[in-house]
Parts: structure tokens; sequence; C-alpha cells
């Protein structure tokens, strides 16, 4: 028999509710997936944010690129260089202002006025066959519902967001420029202690691989515009100078920018006649062998090979994802993916013989300060 005294009855187990150990990975997976679906979740809502730093951080690379210049060649102090470096970029903005507002601001205005018209008699001329109307009617509607389409309508609403996002990357760019250790040394922070210096060595990489892409981009860019205003002067299509400027802008995007730039030169040419058709489509044939055969293997040597195919589908995806902004910084955002796949996974991962960039290492001078008592806070 039993005692009905609560003081004789014996004391319950402690914990009958805690989980054991296999409900407690299980729970620690849960609570892992919610706070990755959680931050996710937030990049997505904030990519605007997060494309317009990255265009900081290329500027930043832009900034120091001409610093570094400066320093060789005309044996400038660091400091010096770096305002000089700044000032360059600021005029080269200016320059480019004074191309679009000034010398340019005429031939722009006509192509911007005839482009929606140029587009319409583009589509009705690829209509008059029933795989042209096809493509037509998948191009409009992939193009419709497209996050690029949304972009380009509020840009067209009003420039006060693109100025505010320009005057946004720039300041950034500064701040980046000024002391990029300070940034570098934080997100080594979030990195665990013996990753530390394959994610610096990682970085590394894509600082020097951005740098030579943006300087072979730059020839690009250049080379493109020139030859393709020369071409479609020589064939008679009106505001020949604007059309070679947009080419060569154009060329930041490889393949998907000099297409679309094609678009209103042949649409310009239309108005004249075949003969300007026919001189605008030998133009960018011509160009564009130039450059896949010539200028851009010699060019390029030094810089990460990726499959054209690769780049297209990329650009497109990253533009459908991020939007125009996205688009814009596409060429460089793949660039640095491809870069970190190879350090990274390949190299570090999988252990192929990809050689490393010899640099000083924050790691380990962080690390001896620490040692000697300095900054015990920091890395």
């Amino acid at each position: 028999m039993t005692s009905d005294d609560p003081a004789t009855q014996p004391e319950p187990p402690a914990g009958r509710l805690a989980p054991d150990e296999a409900d407690g990975r299980f729970i620690r997976r849960v609570v892992i997936l919610v706070v990755l679906a959680a931050v996710v979740l937030a990049l997505w809502r904030a990519s605007d944010l997060l494309i317009l730093a990255f265009g900081s951080v290329l500027g930043a690379t832009v900034i120091h690129a001409f610093a570094d210049l400066y320093v060789r060649r005309l044996k400038m102090p660091a400091k010096a260089a770096l305002g000089t470096a700044m000032a360059t970029v600021l005029a080269a903005i200016a320059f480019l202002v004074w191309l679009f507002g000034v010398a340019f601001r005429q031939q722009l205005n006509a192509l911007v006025t005839a482009l929606p018209g140029l587009i319409d008699q583009f589509a009705r001329w690829a209509s008059q066959s029933p795989v042209g109307a096809k493509i037509v009617d998948a191009v409009r509607a992939a193009f419709a519902g497209s996050r690029v389409a949304q972009d380009i309508g509020g840009l067209a609403q009003g420039t006060g967001e693109l100025i505010l996002n320009a005057l946004l990357l720039l300041v950034g760019a500064f701040f980046f420029a000024g002391d990029p250790k300070v940034y570098e040394r934080g997100l080594l922070l979030l990195v665990p202690r013996k990753h530390r210096p394959a994610v610096e060595d990682a970085l590394v990489d894509v600082a020097v691989t951005l740098r030579l892409w943006l300087r072979s981009s730059l020839i690009l860019m250049t080379s493109m515009g020139v030859l393709v205003g020369i071409g479609l002067a020589l064939s008679g299509v009106p505001s020949a100078a604007a059309l070679g400027l947009l080419a060569g802008l154009s060329e930041f995007i490889p393949y998907v920018g000099p297409t679309a730039a094609m678009l209103p030169a042949l649409g310009l040419a239309a108005i004249h006649g075949t003969g300007p058709v026919i001189g605008t489509l030998v133009t960018y044939a011509v160009v564009r062998l130039i450059q896949t055969n010539f200028i851009t293997p010699y060019v390029q040597q030094r810089v990460i090979s990726i499959p054209p195919a690769v780049t297209v589908f990329a650009i497109i995806g990253i533009g459908v994802v991020f939007g125009i902004f996205g688009l814009f910084f596409s060429a460089a955002l793949l660039v640095v993916f491809f870069t970190l796949i190879r350090s990274l996974y390949l190299r570090e991962v999988l252990g192929e013989p990809i050689p490393r960039v010899v640099h000083p290492s924050l790691v380990q001078e962080n690390e001896a300060k620490m040692e000697r008592g300095a900054f015990p806070d920091r890395l």
C-alpha cells in the first residue's frame, strides 16, 4: 500500500520535459534554418543597397588604382596620391556629365525622343515573319514582368532616385578608399580564426583581379566607342558620336550591353534607307570581330577567363534578380564570384595548384600586435 501523505511521496525526476540529445540537435538545426532564412530575406529586401555597396567597393578599387599609379610613376606620397586619385575620379565624372549634358546633348535628346518609335518600328519589321513575331512577343512578355522593366519605368518618371543612388555610391567609394583595411579587418572578424588566412588570400585575389578587369574594361570600352563611332559616321548614320559613346559605355556589360546598344543605331539607320542599315550591321560585326580576336585576348590575358555562354546567362540572371543596377554591375559581380570559387573552393578545398598573390598579411600583422599587447580588441 502507498501512503497518501504528500510528505512521504517521492520527488519527481528533474527535467522530465527537457529534450534529449537527438531532439536538441533537431531544434538547433531548425533554429539555424530559421536564422538563415531570415538573413536571406533581409538580404533580398536590401538587394538595392547591397548593389550600391558593391558599386562603392568597385569605385574604391578604381581610386586606389589611380593612387598606386601616382605613387609609382610620380613618386607622390600615399596620402597625396589618394587625394589626387579622388580628384581624378571627380574630374572623370564631370567630363562624362559634360559629354552627356553639353557636347552630345542634342544628339542624345534626338536619340531618346526617337527611341520608342524606333523600338516599335523594329518590332514591326521583325513581326513580318511568324518566327519573328513569336520572338517579339516572347521578349515583350519576358521584359514586361522583369525587375529591369520596373526599374527603367521608375527611372523614366524622374531622375531623383538615380542621382541619389549615384551620390551614395560616390560617397561610399570615398569612404571605402579612405581606409580599406578597417573594412577588411571587420570582414575577417566574422570568419573563424583558423580560416582567416585563406579568406584574406581570397580577398586579395579579388582585389587584384577586379583591378585588372577594370583596366581591361576601360581599354575595351574606349576601343569599342571609337571604332563604332567612326564606322557609323562612315555609314551615314545620324548621331554617330552619341551612338559611339553609348556603344563604348555598353561594353561595361559584355555581350548584352553592345547588343542592346546596336538596336537604336539600327533604328536610326533604317530611317535613312538600306545603305546605312547595312553599314551599321557591318560596323558592329567588324568591331566585334576585332574586339574578340585581337583586342580582348591581348588586354584580358591576365584576367580570369570566363566562358562566353556562362557570362551571358549569368549577366541576364543577375539583371533579373537585382534589377537595372545589378545589371550594370553584373560583369564585375561575375568576376568576383569566379575569383572566389577559384580561390576558396578550387585552391583551398580541392587543393588545386592555383598561385596566391604575394601580399603583406593583415592577419599576421594584427596577431603580432596582439602578442605585444597592442590592439587587444582587434583581429
